[in-house]
Parts: structure tokens; C-alpha cells; sequence
């Protein structure tokens, strides 16, 4: 069973017994899993119960918590295809309880039928004005989890007000005994980094240094006046996914919409996904270092070229990103993730320098490819009116 069993942040979050039960934590502190393993457990032994899950969004739910249970199902053999409604997103227990799912962004949902038991996941993403909907909508406990990246609130509406009915916990990635030595090592390497620790490592409440964007809205869908500008293209194979995104122009900012995001893609499975998607013959952006795929792909029928490389020219086009209105679909999930996460490095003094972390940086850098042209200068000046595409900044 792996990774999806009982350690000691499960035990632990077995110990609370008030009405809202919180966890703070840091990365891989198994604070969704046991949450899971406990709800699954209350579903199968007893008859009847209605049990929510949300999150930010339906898109964001398949890919974290949703994923997650049905994960956890078929490792203990419980999964039975029969009793999983696709189309409404509820399992149905043998006992007759049902876990469903939805996001906080669909407000009928959120205004619905009563539930025994509510689970809020990543509840920092959410507003309060949902917690407070669904909360009076909850018979019985109420369970949150986040990550504590930045106060919200939670901190300034439920802690210091519920007392009686509130059980709040920090758990670490020392909670979960099951984790792989060479993510504990990945994990403990970061210590010089002071904000990140404290946050990821330690599970403390604080604002990681180094964030790299800040500010960007999410959005439900792109608005029918949007202008597709191009498609920006990261290459990945085995451990880096291939990241591609379109990018859109709209009143004076640019809207990022995730394509693709996935492992063991081969330039020819791209370019068919490319040739398939709604624009075909869109430009795209992609990633200079790998000349061959691009001519590969090139070969296949896709518009691509190639971003040129040139001294300084990553930090140019961060500090250009940086300098737009920009905002992502709710969809986009993993381009929302590596847009949260995606931080400069830090020296042994914990000092900010800035060159990007690597982790997280495969939606980020589709992105700058895509915006390459954007930025006003001579030489994009000359390329433009020339059909040249392949700028000198990236």
C-alpha cells in the first residue's frame, strides 16, 4: 500500500474530536492523505453519511485531491468502477455513504443540500464566504488543510473566535514515516532557506522569500474578444513533463491557458496534439536548446521555431513577465501550481540570488517563450517585420 497508509499525521489527526478540525503543514507532511484515509473509513463503516470534499476548483480537485482518493481506493482493492458516478463526481459506499466533490466556484454547489461532513482542501485558496456557506450546510466536523504560506482566513476569522469547536494542528514531513529517503534529503537541502523552511519545512506560518510572480488573477474562462497571440512550448520527456501553453491578448494584459502538461510525451505525440488542438496552425514558442526536436516537429507540419538564447536574457524576460497584467484560466492547474511556487534561489546564507529554482519551472518557462515577441525592443522590432519570430531575449 505504499505511500497511502497510516502514519503518524494520521494518528494524529485522529486525536481531534471538536467540530473544525485544522492542519497546517508543510510539503509532504501527508496531511490531504490521512485526511482521506480517515473520511474513507467513517464512509465504509458507517451507513448513510454525506461526506464533501472541495477545493478551489473542479479542474484543481482531478488533479490533487480527487486523484488522490481514487489512488487510495484501488491500492486497498475498495474501488468498484460501479458505485463512482463520472458525471456528478460521487462515490457510493457499500454502506450506502457517498463522498462527492465539487468546487467552491460553482455556487448552487456551494449553496446545496446539508452534509455530514465537510472536507476543505488547500482551504487558504478558497474564500471565506464559501467556508461560511458550506460550514452552515455541515451536520457534523468540518475538516480543513493548507499549507501556510501566507495568512489568511483562517487565522483572522476561525482562530481567534472558536475556541470551543476548533482543534488545530502543525504537522511535518517528520509525520510521515513513509516518505522516500531521497525526498527527505531533497527536503532537509533547503534548511539555508529560511522562508521556505519555515514554511515547507516546518510547517510554521510565513511568507516564502523569493516568490518570482505575484499578483496574477485567475479567471474562469477566456472572454470570446481575446486575441490568441501564439503557443509557448517546454520540452519534457521522462522526469519533466512537456509543458505547453496558449497565450491570449485582452485588454491590455495577456490570459495563460494550459494546454498540455504530461510525462513520456515524444515530439511526434506533441506535434499530433498540437496539429488536434483548436488552432493548429498557431506559431509556437519552443525551447532553443533542443534544435532537433523543433526541426522534427517542424517536419511534422507544426509552426514552431525556436526561442534564442543569449547572456542574461532568462532574467530579461522574467523582469518583462513580471512587468504584465496577467492572468490564468482555473483550469491551468499546473501552470496555478508552479505560479505559487515558482521561486528564486537561495545562497548557504539564505540570501536571495536570482536564478530560478528548477522545480516548477516547465509552465514558467513555456510562458516567457510564448511572450518573447511581446517585449518592445530593436532587434523583435526587425523580426517581426521580417517573419523572424526567434527573439534574443529568453
Amino acid at each position: 500500500m505504499g505511500e497511502f497508509k497510516a502514519v503518524t499525521a494520521t494518528h494524529k489527526l485522529l486525536k481531534l474530536d471538536k467540530r473544525i478540525r485544522a492542519a497546517a503543514g508543510g510539503t509532504s507532511a501527508s496531511k490531504t492523505i490521512s485526511i482521506l484515509l480517515i473520511l474513507i473509513d467513517k464512509a465504509q463503516s458507517k451507513p448513510g453519511l454525506l461526506i464533501s470534499i472541495v477545493s478551489e476548483s473542479l479542474p484543481h480537485l482531478k488533479r490533487g485531491v480527487m486523484r488522490d482518493f481514487i489512488n487510495i481506493m484501488e491500492s486497498h482493492n475498495y474501488f468498484k468502477e460501479s458505485q463512482w458516478n463520472r458525471t456528478d463526481y460521487i462515490y457510493t459506499f457499500e454502506t450506502g455513504s457517498k463522498i462527492e466533490f465539487f468546487g467552491v466556484d460553482t455556487p448552487d454547489k456551494v449553496r446545496g443540500p446539508r452534509r455530514d461532513i465537510l472536507f476543505m482542501n488547500e482551504a487558504n485558496n478558497c474564500p471565506f464566504e464559501s467556508f461560511e456557506q458550506l460550514e452552515v450546510r455541515t451536520k457534523d466536523e468540518i475538516w480543513l488543510d493548507w499549507n501556510p504560506t501566507n495568512e489568511f482566513w483562517f487565522y483572522t476569522e476561525i482562530l481567534p473566535y472558536r475556541k470551543t469547536d476548533l482543534d488545530f494542528i502543525t504537522l511535518t514531513y517528520k509525520d510521515n514515516e513513509s516518505l522516500d529517503e531521497n525526498i527527505v534529503k531533497s527536503i532537509e537541502a533547503r534548511q539555508h532557506n529560511k522562508g521556505w523552511w519555515n514554511v515547507y519545512g516546518l510547517g510554521q506560518l510565513g511568507e516564502v522569500e523569493g516568490k518570482i510572480y505575484k499578483d496574477w488573477a485567475i479567471i474562469d474562462e477566456i472572454p470570446h474578444e481575446a486575441r490568441l497571440e501564439r503557443y509557448g512550448l517546454d520540452f519534457g520527456y521522462a522526469n519533466d513533463p512537456a509543458a505547453l501553453i496558449a497565450l491570449y491578448y485582452y485588454n491590455g494584459g495577456y490570459i495563460v491557458d494550459e494546454l498540455l502538461f504530461r510525462t513520456h510525451m515524444s515530439n511526434r505525440k506533441i506535434a499530433d496534439f498540437i496539429l488536434n488542438s483548436e488552432n493548429p496552425n498557431a506559431l509556437v514558442i519552443a525551447d532553443s536548446a533542443e534544435p532537433k526536436s523543433i526541426a522534427e516537429m517542424q517536419e511534422y507540419g507544426v509552426n514552431i521555431i525556436g526561442a534564442n538564447k543569449g547572456p542574461g536574457s532568462r532574467n530579461q524576460g522574467i523582469q518583462y513577465v513580471q512587468d504584465q497584467r496577467m492572468s490564468m484560466t482555473k483550469r491551468s492547474t499546473n501552470v496555478i501550481k508552479a505560479y505559487r511556487n515558482y521561486m528564486w534561489k537561495t545562497d548557504r546564507d539564505g540570501k536571495v540570488v536570482e536564478i530560478p529554482d528548477h522545480n516548477l519551472s516547465d509552465a514558467m518557462d513555456a510562458i516567457r517563450y510564448a511572450m518573447e515577441t511581446m517585449r518592445p525592443n530593436e532587434a523583435n522590432a526587425e523580426e517581426l517585420s521580417t517573419g523572424n519570430f526567434a527573439s534574443s531575449w529568453i
